[in-house]
């Protein structure tokens, strides 16, 4: 069959095109901006990437066109797709119909940890012999790409609670019909389509639906917002995790880099490792339990997770010029970016005591634009020293929602001069955090390149 990909570049559908490649299908697919890491991983497998949306690939003749979510009503190409009356489909049916069909699947599902999540659940069945498919968000550095068929009968999926596509309105797990789904936690996002919390919450409860009597949910024990949604209808095991007290269920004990795991008091395995921060911890403890419902021992599990190597773009360490440390995350929500502070503040030492860090972000996502949530920046980045802002393309005034920071808040509305104000502070042992869901301007390299030419 050959397949017709649109919005291939994306990291979902870049992973589908991924898989449908490695059954046997021949792929081709366009984009509007055909760009690496994605474009290079696609070429390497063989598949043709075309620029932009011409109706002149028509003339492709694919069997199907697959359609992802950020084409709507009015491109060009889908308008002669509709017109001339040919075959298409979405990338979450597409994936449900011819890869996960037959397949344990393990969903993970939350506002924040997905990719993380998902990427050391495979890692955990990959190293205990389990040979898992997957499709994850991101780049899982174990691996080095976004997605395989494996030849096991586990399939790791990061469960993305987005619209499918204009003609396929409900959220894309509902059709991965898992039989393990791990719930890591539930706030308001993607304001640009759920108007508020409850909108999201309902969404989930379709997931619950689609969980069979012996499937296992692995459910955040923390997020009141989880909870609202087991007691709309469950039908499943629950395994909690994180829980507090005599509460049954998975915790950690000890610090999030080297920790006791215990299920229901009992300790069953230890996790030493490099990552830092709780959120990391609890990610562990989702995984694990969700792994152990695939006939993996958490003994196995944990031992497996010492060899984790994270995902790309999750507090990664870009490089070290002139004293100062570089690093990339792909935090934008409010509380991811807390998180990503906390945890590496965890590692430096307390405010004002340790190094210092400077976060460098930018509010890229539709939910961050549309200024939603621009109330909790200066609670997102109470850990930092400084803050720095970049505010292109706002249609909100960053400098008044950072203004309880004080001048300890710097806003600029070019990439470029960001970077200056960042080295007109930036000083030897400094830590800068660059916090965005995008590129953000090439602006780790910038920093980097700049630091080391005025480097003695």
């Amino acid at each position: 069959m050959h397949l017709h990909i649109l919005g291939i570049c994306g990291t979902f559908m870049g992973g589908l095109a991924v898989l449908a490649r490695e059954a046997g299908h021949r792929v081709t697919g366009c984009d509007a901006g055909v760009y690496p890491p994605m474009s290079e991983q696609l070429r390497a497998q063989g598949i043709e990437l075309i620029e932009g949306w011409g109706v002149d690939q028509l003339a492709l003749k694919p069997d199907l066109y697959v359609v992802g979510n950020v084409v709507s009503r009015g491109n060009p190409l889908i308008e002669a797709i509709l017109d001339a009356g040919l075959p298409y489909t979405s990338g979450p049916q597409w994936l449900a119909e011819h890869v996960l069909q037959g397949r344990h699947v393990l969903a993970v599902a939350g506002t924040h940890g997905k990719t993380t999540t998902t990427s050391m659940l495979a890692w955990i069945l990959e190293a205990c012999g389990r040979a898992p498919g997957f499709l994850v968000g991101g780049v899982p550095q174990n691996f080095g790409f976004t997605a395989r068929s494996g030849s096991g009968k586990g399939f790791a999926i990061e469960a993305d609670k987005y619209d499918t596509d204009f003609f396929d309105t409900p959220s894309k797990f509902v059709h991965y019909r898992p039989r393990t789904a791990v719930l890591n936690n539930l706030e308001h996002d993607h304001a640009d389509i759920f108007p508020d919390l409850a909108a999201i919450e309902t969404q989930f409860h379709h997931l619950l639906r689609t969980v069979p009597a012996s499937g296992r949910l692995v459910v955040n024990a923390r997020e009141d917002s989880l909870v609202r949604v087991l007691e709309r209808g469950c039908w499943s095991e629950v395994a909690r995790f994180g829980v507090r007290g005599d509460v049954p269920g998975w915790r950690a004990r000890g610090e999030p880099h080297a920790f006791d795991v215990l299920k229901s008091g009992v300790k069953v395995g230890r996790v030493e490792w490099a990552l830092l921060g709780e959120h990391n911890q609890l990610n562990a403890l989702a995984a694990i339990a969700a792994a152990e419902h695939a006939g993996v021992a958490p003994a196995e599990a944990t031992a497996a997770l010492a060899d984790f190597a994270n995902v790309k773009r999750r507090l990664e360490l870009r490089g070290e010029a002139a004293g100062v440390k570089v690093y990339d995350d792909f935090a934008h929500h409010p509380t991811a970016i807390r998180t990503t502070l906390d945890g590496l503040r965890g590692k430096l030492g307390p405010l004002g005591e340790g190094p210092r860090i400077l976060a460098i972000f930018e509010p890229r996502s539709n939910t961050m634009k549309l200024g939603s949530m621009k109330a909790q920046l200066p609670w997102a980045l109470e850990e930092a020293d400084l803050a720095f802002c970049h505010s292109g393309g706002l249609g909100w005034d960053a400098a008044e929602a950072l203004a309880p920071m004080g001048p300890r808040a710097t806003v600029a509305d070019t990439i470029d001069g960001l970077v200056q104000r960042v080295l007109k502070t930036a000083q030897p042992g400094d830590h800068l955090l660059c916090m965005s869901n995008g590129g953000f301007g090439g602006i780790h390299g910038k920093l980097l390149d700049a630091l080391a030419r005025r480097a003695p």
